[in-house]
């Protein structure tokens, strides 16, 4: 498996933060890793978890401007793009098909080649225009998994409560890996 993960502004580090940590565990399912980071990520990241320690990450880092990136083309076969945490913005633009950066570009590659693309929308309220492109996205073959947590597993910690939506979202990506299941006596 050849995995994009994209990191936008929105709130919400630590789901990025989490699933990277998760990719690093899972990392003998996974061929790739490539990641792309918006501007305002980097930003979010260091005032939400207080560090920049998304660069120490042994992952293929891409500049958000970088159309060489392999996966600018379907041709590189990456198979699985998650947005994590997925701006309204960035929504959009995919929606609308406005391929202005590597992130709405791969994920625009990802959707024209029938592939996963997971979108973790961090936002609340939604506007009708936000539902509207959630909409959009969704008929064109993704998937939007809001960042709302489960609590049923009986979180101890906010990682524990983020941890609810990571799993959920390794799950969509098709990765095999140990998580709390509703009502699985086998945990």
């Amino acid at each position: 498996m050849k995995i994009i993960v994209a990191i936008t502004g929105a709130s919400g580090s630590i789901y990025a933060k989490l699933l990277l940590d998760n990719l690093l565990k899972l990392s003998a399912q996974i061929e790739k890793v490539g990641v792309v980071m918006s501007d305002n990520a980097k930003e979010v990241w260091r005032f939400e978890l207080g560090n920049s320690e998304y660069d120490l990450y042994p992952f293929d880092f891409y500049h958000k401007m970088d159309f060489n990136a392999p996966f600018a083309s379907g041709s590189a076969k990456f198979n699985t793009m998650i947005i994590v945490p997925c701006s309204m913005g960035t929504l959009g633009r995919i929606a609308h098909g406005i391929s202005n950066d590597l992130i709405s570009r791969a994920a625009d590659v990802i959707l024209k080649e029938r592939r996963k693309l997971i979108a973790v929308a961090r936002d609340t309220p939604f506007s009708l225009i936000h539902i509207n492109n959630m909409k959009t996205v969704t008929e064109a073959g993704g998937i939007i998994c809001p960042a709302s947590p489960s609590f049923y597993s009986l979180p101890k910690s906010i990682e524990e409560v983020a941890q609810t939506v990571v799993s959920r979202v390794i799950d969509l990506a098709g990765l095999e890996q140990d998580s709390y299941r509703w009502n699985d006596n086998n945990l």
